[in-house]
């Protein structure tokens, strides 16, 4: 049996419906189930029933601090041992994202999950093309507006990552102690701005973090893992693209700029 965690979660349910559309048998696990899911708390070991799975996709539980996110991975890892699963493939942090601030938890995890004696594939996957259209606002005079400068970012379209998940976990043997670095072409802000048909205004970083430190609703470790990013992005360090991507899917990926730029377009009309 595949179980795929965080089934509620949108790169989870993908993976999910990939897995079906395959004609591949998977389960959600997940901390609020409902029919034919099975109860999966990370931060309740005693939750953690893995009996059965033989194939475990662990959908990062990166939305925390990184004490607490590799806690949460340690635990589930654990019972995968104790549990006779075979294989664990563990969506991670592209290579190029070393750099940003919430790197550590996977790199982390990465290490735990290879010391484990578990079978194991890593997926190093780039940033979401439709988070890099999210983080961008709008200026009042209609310009789309980022902390990006110029710079370029290989995203990949969340669906992109899920169908790579699934192509593994249906067939994990094939793929078996394998790193791939699921990174998509490069799109920059302008190019987002031009499927837009708008002007693209640069904003800098003091002015991006202290937006975001205004910001009610952010948790405290989201302001500075969010300006890594963008900054990241801006001085050139997540612009590198790669062929595990394309190989996985026996197709290009899909065009991140027309992804990123539904995503902007949305947070203008929210």
């Amino acid at each position: 049996m595949i179980m795929v965690t965080g089934a509620h979660g949108l790169l989870a349910s993908l993976t999910l419906q990939e897995l079906a559309e395959r004609g591949v048998a998977a389960v959600g696990g997940t901390r609020t189930p409902g029919p034919g899911q099975r109860h999966v708390d990370f931060d309740d070991p005693s939750s953690l029933d893995l009996s059965g799975v033989r194939t475990l996709v662990l959908v990062s539980a990166g939305y925390a601090e990184d004490d607490r996110v590799v806690a949460r991975h340690r635990a589930v890892l654990d019972a995968a041992v104790r549990d006779g699963v075979d294989h664990v493939v563990y969506t991670s942090l592209t290579t190029a994202g070393d750099h940003l601030g919430f790197a550590l938890a996977h790199r982390v995890t990465e290490r735990m999950l290879v010391d484990s004696g578990l079978g194991w594939t890593i997926l190093r996957n780039g940033l979401y093309a439709e988070l890099f259209g999210a983080l961008m606002g709008w200026a009042g005079d209609g310009r789309l507006e980022s902390a990006f400068g110029e710079g370029a970012l290989a995203a990949v379209p969340r669906h992109d990552l899920a169908e790579a998940a699934a192509v593994v976990a249906a067939d994990p043997a094939a793929h078996s102690r394998a790193t791939y670095d699921l990174v998509g072409p490069p799109v920059t802000a302008d190019d987002v701005a031009a499927r837009l048909s708008v002007e693209h205004r640069s904003v800098g970083l003091d002015e991006y973090r202290a937006g975001l430190l205004a910001d009610p609703a952010l948790l405290p470790f989201q302001a500075p893992m969010l300006v890594s990013i963008a900054s990241g992005v801006r001085h050139g360090l997540l612009a590198e693209t790669g062929p595990d991507l394309a190989t996985l899917l026996g197709r290009p990926a899909v065009d991140p700029a027309d992804v990123a730029a539904r995503a902007a377009k949305a947070q203008r009309a929210g």
